[in-house]
């Protein structure tokens, strides 16, 4: 008698069990890649498809995730803010963190009109805001080709072309947004990972380094962005930084130098994680 081979429920026992050397949500990961291997939703695969012969192409997935890629790479895509979202190795994965810095922005800026995403990457900021804000357009900024491909793709996907536009730029470059006018909203996740910093592999040898990283203390990009925001942002305009979870006291400070004030909003850990900054103070000026 031929041996049938395991079935889904079986695989994806068995792939937990291996998971767990390089996976905090072992089950969770082997559970979404059946449901790709199937080409079915995670729900369908739980409620009609355990019982069901596990694909041969499961396997090749779960070496390919115990080789530290990451999920969203192998499934080609993120949810974020409750919307998908490609995602390929040109772009950092949207993560649950950065719900806190676009809640910030959707409470800081209600009615913008006009908003700039610097760095936009997978686009996954701009288009969640335009996507609760249908007056608004905005552009997505990105020095890399791949990453605005994927961008534009996203906008394409829920509709937001129209409302979206992708633009090459690069804010180390003098110049870059002298047609672009100026902005209701800033807002940014910009690299603030420190160089030595130690980070997973699955980050550090699969997401793109130059979105993630920022020099020796992770502030590179804050000292050159900010210093350009009085200029970028209209009348009564904010912005809505981005920021490690060590790096509020330094940011404000950088910000506070150029004029202003901030407030921190922290994310579902607890941890801080975004700064709004509005115009108030002069540069160079220092509160209390």
């Amino acid at each position: 008698m031929n041996n049938p081979g395991p079935t889904v429920a079986e695989a994806i026992r068995a792939a937990a069990a291996q998971l767990v050397q390089v996976s905090d949500t072992a089950r969770l990961d082997a559970e979404l890649l059946m449901a790709h291997a199937l080409g079915v939703t995670r729900s369908e695969l739980l409620l009609r498809h355990t019982s069901d012969p596990a694909p041969p192409n499961f396997a090749t997935l779960i070496e390919r995730r115990l080789a530290h890629e990451p999920v969203a790479y192998i499934l080609g895509e993120q949810e974020f803010h409750g919307l998908a979202f490609a995602v390929t190795p040109a772009v950092l994965i949207p993560r649950a963190d950065s719900e806190a810095t676009l809640e910030a922005a959707l409470e800081a800026a209600p009615d913008a009109r006009r908003v700039l995403d610097c760095g936009t990457g997978s686009g996954a900021l701009l288009l969640a805001f335009l996507s609760e804000r249908p007056a608004a357009t905005g552009i997505g900024i990105d020095r890399s080709p791949a990453a605005l491909a994927i961008a534009a793709a996203n906008a394409a996907r829920h509709g937001l072309s129209a409302r979206a536009q992708m633009r090459e730029a690069d804010w180390d470059t003098p110049g870059w947004a002298a047609d672009m006018g100026q902005f209701d909203l800033v807002i940014s996740n910009p690299p603030y990972v420190e160089i030595t910093a130690e980070i997973a592999p699955q980050v550090r040898d699969h997401e793109p380094a130059g979105a993630l990283f920022a020099g020796p203390e992770g502030l590179d990009a804050y000292r050159i962005l900010i210093p350009q925001l009085p200029d970028l942002l209209a009348t009564g305009g904010i912005a809505v930084l981005e920021i490690g979870a060590s790096q509020a006291e330094a940011v404000i400070s950088i910000a506070q130098y150029h004029g202003f004030t901030c407030d921190l909003r922290r994310d579902l850990g607890g941890r801080p994680r975004a700064l709004i900054l509005r115009l108030g103070l002069g540069k160079g000026a220092r509160s209390g």
